[in-house]
């Protein structure tokens, strides 16, 4: 320590050692990125000649970020975080934040995150309008799906689709690249199989996460509920389930999207009957009033692609 230490003092007295210093020092801060950064500060002279260990590794990882070879190359000391110059108790620190890259890639996660789904087969979750196979019998029904894709503002309009048709005419397919599209545009799609998804939440209340599922999907900005009208009905099921839902959804202005082998009438007339084998058409026609007053009603046409 002491050899160290008497050597630091001779090289402060070596007049070559301080003019390289001093010349460094105004390289350093003549740095077009260095000078922007600490405008933004304004440290005294004391400050400034305190922090130049922390100037000089923000210098060097900012010109990493300027040449960046990609974000698994990243050479910073953290990986796709580039460094902010701060003042914190007198004293030049660095703050680091993500680049570009590190939120490109982030945001890509999140977006994978978007669509949650209970039920759904994957290729259905990985449907895109690209790779639809759009025939004349269903243009109308895909013109439609993208123009909701594209223009839908959960919160601010409500109106949904109601994709009709029979069995493996691709209504599902439509819903998964709608869900597609919209995570393009970081809008939370939430596809659920319909059938499945009520026998689950007969089975919450034993469990005591009926109320968490129900809020989960209550509050998705568009929800897509396939297939229904081919689950088993009950009075609860109708009213303190799917009516609960419909309404929050109403009153927040929060589209909700289906997809049915019965039109508006057959699936009242479905909803109206429960499995004890009763008739309530009061209680089915407000469920449907729900439905129609915010949902486009689509014919979806074509051959039974699942038989192929």
């Amino acid at each position: 320590m002491e050899s160290i230490q008497s050597a630091l003092k001779q090289w402060s007295k070596d007049k070559n050692i301080e003019q390289r210093l001093e010349a460094a020092k105004r390289e350093l801060l003549n740095d077009p990125l260095v000078k922007e950064a600490l405008q933004r500060v304004s440290p005294s002279d004391d400050i400034l000649d305190q922090g130049l260990i922390k100037l000089y590794e923000f210098q060097k990882e900012r010109r990493n970020c300027e040449n960046c070879p990609g974000l698994a190359q990243c050479p910073n000391m953290m990986q796709g975080y580039q460094p902010e110059i701060i003042l914190s108790r007198k004293v030049i620190d660095l703050e680091y934040h993500s680049c570009s890259l590190k939120k490109k890639e982030e945001s890509a996660k999140k977006q994978r995150q978007l669509i949650r789904s209970l039920y759904v087969p994957k290729d259905i979750l990985d449907a895109t309008f690209e790779q639809l196979d759009l025939d004349r019998d269903r243009e109308e029904a895909s013109r439609k799906a993208l123009a909701f894709a594209v223009n839908a503002m959960p919160g601010e309009d409500g109106q949904g689709l109601y994709f009709y048709g029979r069995f493996g005419v691709g209504k599902t397919h439509l819903m998964g690249a709608i869900a597609n599209e919209l995570r393009e545009r970081e809008i939370d799609s939430f596809i659920v199989y319909t059938p499945d998804f009520f026998r689950e939440m007969k089975q919450s209340i034993g469990d005591g996460t009926f109320q968490e599922k129900l809020d989960m999907v209550k509050r998705a900005q568009v929800l897509i509920l396939d297939d229904i009208g081919a689950e088993t009905i009950s009075g609860w099921i109708r009213d303190d389930v799917l009516g609960a839902i419909l309404q929050h959804r109403m009153l927040e202005k929060l589209p909700t999207l289906f997809t049915s082998n019965y039109d508006y009438e057959e699936l009242e007339e479905h909803l109206a009957y429960s499995e004890r084998g009763g008739i309530e058409e009061l209680k089915a026609k407000r469920i449907m009033e729900r439905i129609k007053h915010f949902t486009s009603f689509v014919r979806v046409e074509g051959q039974n692609r699942r038989a192929r």
